[in-house]
């Protein structure tokens, strides 16, 4: 059985006898530190690719601040170098464990570009210097700490660590790798915000337990052998069928139970699958309908799931696209089974999510006694990431909107994960005495989303059963509680704050949630934006929408004269900023054009865009890698989903967004050349998208054709992953009305081919 987590919170624990040394001003970075605070040793030692900030917006402050509240004594390294164990043995060995992340980010993300060239600098280190990581972090940590002391337990965890838990597709080697466990050799793996899986693995250490016996902590993965003793393996296929896949007679492997007692777990579990899930949620319900339910057997509660290997998923793309379907399914805390890949001869096994944090518990975690400064080690260094955030407050957590390029699902759940008013206002005040040069503006109040806040299912036995990947696609569903009433409050209440001159909402607002209830917009516009206001639509086109599982243009047309006749009331002159992706799977170059149009139209010139970039395990590289369409019930013949591959047409889709550089033009105008719309759309009129070719340029090039086969300077292919055609002519979404849209019988440029009689 898997632990419930709901025996004992998470402030409830006998302390450890260390609490007596009490609470550290900042955590121990050196051994001076240490005999400071009179410890001969530490208990936890964590690891982290990312400056130390005490600050609980940054993830090891977090976790050391909470393992300390136990009573334990953590000592934190911060950014070692890599190359040697000798900066892992700075603080000694620690008596119980070492805890590794790579840091807020996953660290290739941290120093790659989408275009996969390096970057110089980091947000995340003192002075904004580059290079202080290294590629795959959590892996080379882990490493590092295991030749420093053997035998002492490693636990990795962290964004990185949650993003590749299970076989996963790398978008920087351009291939499926195996989970991080088998990569870095750590002994437990715990995902997602991690305050409750990890406090229950250190008291249950600090007692004595073997870390290689503890299997049973939601929340957390390891290697094994085989399945663990009285759990019934159910094969993938019988929650989501692929189909019948040419050449392979059997894609899955039978780990551990005969075929009789798989057939029967199967049957169990096709006709558990067929009424609903039960969940101990589910079954109290279920009690005073059935007096002896508690009497008869519940195999749902003792059946895990058998994914497809990793060496089958690495080389068949069906069964990769499968098993993210699966993967995204078993998401639920309360309801999700157990997951099982074989890598090898050994298989990784992956626990359900653990149990959201209450709202006391939320309200203690962001209650320890946070500096709120960076370590005075790194004296008058500024690190970015801390300028930007160290007036802002996290007021929640989770998102259950789902979209598909996103991670905050697969890290932090759909669950949504609310502080209370009175635990944020405190914040407020804190922020108030402690941030230095503090001028009463706070930057922000939101988290994942602006306005989530204490946003939830309001029906409990439709929460505990469900499955679907969001909440809000592609309509809002009928459960969700929409009033924005709490959010307003909150904002009222902090704005009455004493030495707060304002209050700004820098998350993303989610506006087809706003549009459900106009006194949220209202009470935004009217206090909390500070003339402009930032909004990710993503795209403008259908096709590349739906991949996205991101609303249509009708909610934000809706928004926007909203927050428009909002604006002009309160007699302010206020902005939206769109955000928009290029290169998202199933955009065509046609959709790009269209998007592009949109934004001429509507006077829009952006400065940045952001190419879409595959991390790992979201949805969306599930489609980038497969050009499968994961989002449905995946079949043989499968529609396929167009792709912007390779650096041409990645390139191609960004400088579109961009129609009005120059330096994009001769881009813009080869392809719009190629795909019939030279006439149309290169010109001086209003409704063309960019001007004909100048003499001068004429005589310059301003724009060289990217080289077939080389590599950059960091060795990647130029073209990652598959064709080098630009893809021009793909069949493109219907186009909004009202709009200019092209499609692809509307190529007036194109003549037909003229036959040549034979003399």
């Amino acid at each position: 059985m898997i632990s419930s987590q709901a025996k004992t919170a998470l402030f409830d624990y006998p302390k450890y006898w260390a609490e007596c040394y009490g609470c550290a001003p900042f955590l121990p970075m050196s051994r001076a530190e240490m005999e400071q605070l009179g410890w001969d040793s530490c208990d936890i030692i964590l690891v982290t690719g990312d400056a130390y900030v005490d600050h609980p917006s940054f993830g090891m402050a977090i976790i050391g601040r909470m393992l300390e509240a136990q009573g334990f004594r953590v000592g934190i390294i911060a950014q070692p170098d890599w190359h040697s164990k000798e900066a892992f043995m700075a603080l000694g060995q620690p008596n119980l464990f070492f805890g590794v992340t790579a840091g807020n980010m996953d660290s290739m993300i941290n120093r790659y570009t989408a275009e996969r060239r390096m970057r110089h600098d980091d947000a995340y280190t003192p002075n904004n210097e580059g290079g202080k990581r290294p590629d795959r972090a959590v892996t080379v940590y882990t490493q590092r700490c295991k030749e420093a002391y053997k035998g002492v337990p490693v636990i990795i965890g962290g964004i990185e660590a949650s993003l590749r838990r299970i076989a996963h597709y790398d978008y920087w080697s351009d291939k499926v790798r195996r989970s991080v466990l088998f990569d870095a050799k750590a002994d437990l793996l715990v995902y997602g915000n991690a305050e409750r899986p990890l406090v229950e693995i250190a008291h249950r250490i600090a007692r004595g337990e073997d870390v290689s016996n503890i299997t049973d902590v939601r929340g957390s993965a390891f290697i094994t052998k085989q399945a663990l003793p009285n759990w019934q393996g159910i094969d993938s296929r019988s929650i989501d069928k692929p189909g019948k896949i040419e050449p392979i007679v059997s894609p899955y492997q039978e780990i551990t139970q005969s075929s009789c007692q798989e057939q029967s777990a199967n049957n169990d579990a096709q006709a558990i699958d067929a009424d609903i899930t039960k969940t101990p949620q589910v079954i109290e319900l279920s009690q005073h309908r059935n007096k002896s339910w508690q009497d008869k057997k519940k195999p749902w509660l003792t059946t895990y799931i058998n994914l497809p290997t990793y060496e089958q998923v690495k080389d068949n793309k069906v069964l990769y696209a499968h098993a993210s379907r699966i993967f995204h399914q078993e998401v639920n805390p309360t309801s999700a089974k157990p997951l099982m890949q074989r890598h090898g001869d050994r298989s990784i096994w992956l626990n359900p999510p653990a149990t959201p944090l209450t709202e006391q518990e939320m309200d203690g975690v962001f209650g320890l006694p946070y500096q709120r400064v960076p370590h005075p080690s790194y004296g008058d260094a500024k690190i970015p990431a801390y300028e930007m955030i160290k007036t802002s407050i996290n007021i929640m957590r989770g998102c259950f909107g789902g979209c598909t390029f996103c991670s905050i699902t697969e890290h932090e759940g759909r669950i949504i994960q609310s502080r209370s008013e009175d635990s944020i206002i405190q914040e407020i005040e804190d922020i108030r005495e402690k941030v230095p040069g503090f001028t009463g503006v706070i930057s922000d109040l939101g988290g994942p989303t602006a306005n989530m806040y204490q946003l939830r299912c309001k029906s409990e036995k439709a929460e505990a059963t469900c499955r679907k990947p969001s909440c809000v696609w592609p309509t809002i569903c009928g459960h969700l509680d929409t009033d924005h009433t709490p959010t307003i409050n909150l904002y009222r209440r902090a704005r009455k704050v004493k030495g707060i001159k304002k209050v700004l909402i820098a998350s993303g607002v989610r506006y087809d949630l706003a549009i459900e209830d106009p006194d949220y917009v209202k009470e935004l516009v009217n206090h909390h934006v500070g003339g402009y206001l930032k909004i990710a639509p993503e795209h403008t086109e259908e096709g590349p929408l739906n991949k996205m599982m991101k609303p249509g243009m009708g909610s934000y047309d809706k928004f926007k004269q909203m927050f428009d006749q909002f604006s002009q009331q309160a007699g302010k002159k206020q902005y939206l900023i769109p955000y928009f992706i290029s290169a998202h799977p199933g955009t065509s170059d046609m959709d790009m054009i269209n998007l592009a149009l949109w934004l001429k139209q509507n006077d829009f010139k952006l400065d940045q865009v952001q190419n879409f970039y595959p991390s790992p395990l979201a949805n969306a590289t599930t489609l980038y890698h497969t050009e499968i369409d994961s989002l449905k019930n995946i079949k043989k013949d499968s529609a396929s989903v167009p792709v912007p591959k390779g650096t041409i047409q990645r390139r191609l889709h960004k400088a579109i967004l961009r129609y009005h550089d120059p330096a994009n033009w001769p881009l813009i105008r080869e392809a719009l050349t190629k795909l019939g719309l030279a006439r149309k759309l290169i010109g001086t009129k209003p409704e063309c998208l960019v001007p004909p070719e100048s003499r001068a340029e004429q005589h310059h090039q301003h724009y060289k054709k990217a080289g077939k086969g080389k590599n950059n300077a960091q060795g990647f292919k130029t073209s990652p992953g598959q064709k080098r055609s630009r893809g021009y002519g793909k069949k493109p979404a219907n186009g909004k009305a009202g709009l200019t849209r092209f499609s692809d019988n509307q190529f007036s440029d194109r003549q037909p081919k003229q036959k040549h009689k034979k003399h």
